[in-house]
């Protein structure tokens, strides 16, 4: 797909421009941006990450378990395969109910979801039991110990989780911290300012509005951190930011929007699309006398939302001594925080393009 003049190949496109009055796609509300996305519950039992680590945590938990009453390791092999082809089934129910009650779980108190999960799981450990003692496996049935152990392993399932969630909150702390550093950075603050002061007396209006997202931008990053957002918050941070950018750059800086409406309640870290939006004007456009062009673009694919972030790089990339290289640090923070919120159901890459650079993101939709 080319770079193209002619907006009407382009299905959500906006061409920011200092002269210009073209807008960027439709969001919110100017003044604000839209809200974050709500707490995620206390489990998430829908993800397949969560679903591989029960799975195994049981199966290891099982297989220790044959050590205290089998004689040979034969017989360790035959009890732990007994007692998996119940432990197994079981925690599978635990995970399909605990995934398919993830709403209305959600609007109960923490103290609440963690009764239901373990009563979930003393469920489902009668289930497997029953499940034993129907085929002839097991001679008799022992429903309270299953009952107990079944709310144990679930209750132990659910900590792991909560463990694992709190761990993200220093993580993304200090992921946060580190982007305001090279994010708002001294110098593109007194830029801002030095371009919005030669403003004021030929356009006053293009100052104030410069002004007015310099100061919503700073808004948004002085927030309380929230766990997570959607794509249409990200996408409207990055609009903020461009525009003031586009006062800087004006023509050498060509944006191009290709937005799918269907993506944008993708979950995102909050902050994420704007260093990647940064880091484009930095290595593609500041070290380029003839500017670059931008393109952000955004597409759902059934249950997976792909993002991406497209700059071209300048001709000297390709000389004899090429411009230096960054060290990799805001895309490395990136993936790291898709990681902590999407587990394996992410994919991020990020390299060149024949003469582009291209960061590409993929993650689960919402539904």
């Amino acid at each position: 797909m080319g770079w193209l003049p002619d907006v009407s190949v382009m299905r959500n496109p906006a061409i920011l421009s200092a002269t210009s009055t073209a807008k960027p796609p439709a969001s919110p509300e100017k003044g604000r941006l839209p809200a974050r996305a709500a707490r995620a519950p206390l489990f998430d039992a829908c993800q397949i990450g969560v679903v591989l680590r029960a799975v195994l945590f049981v199966e290891a938990l099982v297989a220790v378990a044959a050590l205290f009453v089998a004689a040979s390791p034969g017989e360790w092999l035959v009890q732990t395969a007994t007692v998996t082809g119940g432990a197994l089934p079981a925690t599978l129910l635990w995970l399909v109910a605990a995934c398919g009650l993830k709403k209305p779980l959600s609007r109960l108190p923490r103290q609440a979801q963690y009764a239901a999960g373990a009563a979930l799981g003393a469920i489902a450990a009668l289930y497997g039991c029953g499940l034993l003692r129907l085929t002839g496996v097991a001679g008799t049935a022992p429903w309270l110990a299953s009952a107990v152990a079944g709310a144990f392993i679930a209750g132990m399932v659910m900590a792991a989780m909560v463990l694992r969630a709190r761990g993200q909150t220093p993580a993304a702390t200090t992921a946060r911290l580190e982007e305001l550093q090279s994010r708002i950075r001294p110098h593109f603050l007194f830029n801002t300012l030095n371009s919005a002061i030669a403003l004021v007396r030929e356009e006053p209006a293009k100052a104030e509005a410069m002004l007015e997202d310099l100061a919503e931008l700073f808004r948004q990053a002085l927030a309380d951190p929230g766990e997570s957002g959607t794509l249409a918050d990200e996408i409207a941070l990055a609009e903020r930011y461009l525009a003031i950018e586009q006062v800087r750059f004006g023509d050498r800086l060509r944006i191009r929007w290709d937005l799918d409406a269907a993506a944008s309640s993708a979950r995102l870290p909050p902050l994420l699309l704007q260093p990647l939006v940064e880091n484009a004007i930095k290595h593609g456009v500041e070290p380029s006398p003839e500017g670059a062009k931008l393109r952000i673009r955004t597409e759902r694919r059934g249950n997976v939302v792909v993002i991406e972030v497209v700059n071209s790089l300048p001709p000297l990339r390709w000389a004899d001594e090429p411009l230096p290289r960054g060290h990799g640090i805001a895309l490395a923070n990136v993936r790291d925080r898709l990681r902590l919120l999407h587990d394996m159901q992410m994919q991020f890459s990020a390299g060149m393009d024949q003469k582009n650079y291209r960061v590409r993101i993929a993650i689960p939709a919402e539904s």
